[in-house]
């Protein structure tokens, strides 16, 4: 008589990795650590949304029990391989099946680009990017700077040594530049999204065995909201997907075979430092693995040096292009001009961050859990929290694949890295783990095999589909219409078109003074006397509007520049406690001391705010009639007055508050 053994004996032995990405996900997914923490940031929204994920997914779940048993009873309810055809098609024709999903995709892409955000850049890192795209556009890497740039400044734009340039990584606008050049830079969001859901595709296709699985992961990538709304923008975050997705495709590819095959691996290369050159960090956190997983299988295997060295190689092409863009501009190559702006406090790590709060560990955690928590709502925006069934993969999973610790890896070093970084990233979103919406899919398209493999076809696997047939559902039809709805009256500001409205006014090559708030011309007089970025915000964020206006006007008449003009500023800190926001102007960021009687000029600079201003930013991509458009700083438009003589002068700002 034969004996068989135990189960445990047959089983494969249980990765611990997985349970703890699962307790990682659940604590700082669900959990609001971030209103634990005294003193830094909070989630207000939390309350509410608990609230709807416990009547969203009563909801979902309810419909899906119901439904479940039902389909016990009514055979129509239930098919098994109801999907079959649908997989079928996937798998035997490929080529049609993933380019028909891109085509979609990227239709679907476009519709939001020109419906939902109006073809127009409406944050300022879309706007400074495109600005930078349109010097790319001109054949230079930096613009020449005006005699006054003061009238001409961005936050986020450079101007010094005589050059005029953005803060960003010269790969962002360098992707902007075929738009632009097209005069229609809106077109590269959906463009570089479709070829981003064809990379994924690919590499899904390698690296599943499950046909399924590979065409489920593809649809939710591609048509995932927070997908579908980035991808109709022009943030940089869109391009560097689509570069670390090349990058994965070419790096599975490559890892498969147990023939060296360099031109894949020196494409995965070039794809990673591609989206270095864009958004280092994110460029970083996949490439590390990547070079890792390279060097191992080289160190067991000596024919496999020649592609580590020709992912090397790949790598070292767009840095070195990167660096060069670096000196030609910030005069050094390893600066890179948000350094050059905000100096070290830029950089990643614990210390004080530009606009004064000091970052610490504890507020690292806190964004980190702030992020996770809003990407459980604007991932797939289904009334079950969206990282649910990423969760019940990792619970059910008994061994790490290859790709797998390769994705955990990048995504938890991704993690780790914007845990040390300062800023919080909120657009759309939680735009700084955008990158993690195509890991996230992977896993939430392989919860269901995994759950029917472990419970069969019954009554928990049934209830499970139903209930997630029941959450896209709602999603579409009334979710993601809302949010839609939600983005097309964001940044109304933003986009009003110039060129009409100067064409319907008949204002050609015309000198244009944009009315901007008293705050905003405050900031860009201490940028002119050459106060660095991160102690003008530190400034003005911390002494009464009137009092620094008035100090302003003797520093420029005595000639008083740089940081001895910060020097002379200095000391007005000393009232900071005191000071509150602006209980008379419209501009919220301006500030008041409680007390303080306002002179007939301060007066008059909040009246000017109450009548209404608008914001010069969107104006400087502005083509049409040759128009200049400037800052109007008051009695310092003499100075520009000079510089363009034989123009007609207007003043812009909005008929009302």
């Amino acid at each position: 008589m034969v004996i068989p053994p135990p189960p445990a004996a047959l089983a494969p032995r249980r990765s611990i990795a997985p349970p703890l990405v699962a307790l990682f996900l659940i604590a700082f997914g669900f959990l609001p650590i971030i209103n634990w923490i005294p003193g830094g940031h909070e989630a207000p929204w939390y309350a509410v949304m608990v609230s709807g994920w416990i009547s969203g997914s009563s909801i979902a779940l309810g419909a899906g029990v119901v439904l479940a048993i039902l389909s016990r009873r009514i055979g129509v309810l239930w098919h098994d391989g109801a999907a079959d055809r649908l997989v079928h098609s996937w798998r035997d024709h490929p080529s049609r099946a993933t380019i028909a999903i891109v085509l979609v995709a990227a239709a679907s892409y476009i519709v939001v680009a020109l419906h939902v955000f109006g073809g127009r850049p409406l944050f300022i890192d879309e706007l400074t990017q495109v600005v930078q795209a349109q010097i790319f556009a001109h054949g230079m890497l930096a613009q020449p700077m005006a005699p006054h740039p003061e009238f001409f400044s961005s936050m986020l734009v450079a101007d010094g040594g005589g050059r005029h340039f953005s803060q960003f990584p010269a790969g962002g606008p360098l992707m902007l530049l075929p738009g632009v050049l097209l005069g229609a830079p809106w077109i590269t969001g959906p463009l570089y999204a479709a070829i981003a859901v064809l990379a994924f595709s690919i590499f899904a296709r390698t690296e599943e065995p499950r046909p399924g699985v590979a065409l489920g992961a593809t649809l939710l990538f591609a048509f995932a909201p927070f997908t579908l709304f980035m991808s109709g923008t022009q943030m940089n975050h869109v391009p560097t997907l689509m570069w670390i997705l090349i990058g994965i495709a070419a790096l599975t590819r490559a890892t498969r075979s147990d023939v060296p095959r360099p031109w894949l691996a020196f494409l995965s290369g070039f794809a990673f430092a591609c989206a270095a050159t864009i958004r280092p960090v994110d460029g970083f956190a996949f490439a590390l693995p990547a070079g890792a997983w390279y060097l191992s299988r080289a160190l067991r295997n000596r024919a496999h040096w020649r592609d580590a060295i020709a992912a090397a190689i790949g790598v070292a092409i767009p840095l070195a292009a990167l660096l060069w863009a670096n000196h030609e501009t910030t005069g050094s190559a390893l600066l890179f001009g948000y350094e050059l702006l905000w100096g070290k406090s830029h950089s990643l790590g614990f210390h004080p961050a530009p606009f004064g709060m000091v970052h610490t560990p504890a507020r690292g955690v806190e964004l980190i859990n702030g992020y996770l928590l809003q990407l459980q709502t604007y991932l797939f925006e289904s009334p079950i929290p969206s990282l649910v069934p990423a969760i019940g993969t990792m619970l059910l999973t008994r061994k790490l694949e290859a790709l797998d610790r390769y994705l955990i890896a990048s995504a938890a070093l991704l993690l780790g890295l914007y845990f040390a970084y300062w800023h919080d990233g909120a657009y759309l979103g939680p735009r700084f783990v955008y990158l993690l919406v195509p890991v996230f899919a992977l896993y939430t398209a392989r919860f269901f095999p995994l759950l029917r493999e472990r419970f069969g076809s019954g009554l928990p696997y049934r209830t499970a589909v139903y209930s997630a047939l029941c959450a896209v559902l709602i999603a579409a039809t009334t979710l993601v219409p809302l949010r839609a709805q939600q983005y097309e009256n964001l940044q109304i500001t933003m986009r009003w078109d110039a060129d009409a409205a100067a064409a319907a006014s008949r204002v050609d090559h015309a000198l244009v003074f944009v009315r901007e708030s008293w705050g905003a011309q405050i900031i860009a007089r201490m940028w002119a006397l050459g106060i660095p970025r991160s102690e003008t915000e530190h400034l003005y964020r911390s002494i009464d509007a009137c009092t620094l206006d008035l100090r302003l006007d003797t520093l420029e008449a005595s000639g008083v520049r740089g940081m001895a003009a910060y020097d002379r500023l200095h000391p007005l800190l000393a009232d900071s406690a005191l000071i509150t926001k602006s209980p008379f102007s419209p501009d919220s960021s301006e500030r008041y001391r409680p007390g303080l009687r306002y002179s007939p000029r301060c007066a008059e600079r909040i009246d000017a705010d109450r009548a209404g201003f608008t914001l010069l930013m969107p104006l400087l991509i502005s083509r049409g009639g040759d128009n200049v458009y400037a800052q109007d700083l008051g009695a310092r438009d003499s100075l520009l007055l000079s510089e363009y003589p034989k123009r007609p002068v207007y003043l812009l700002r909005p008929p009302t508050a």
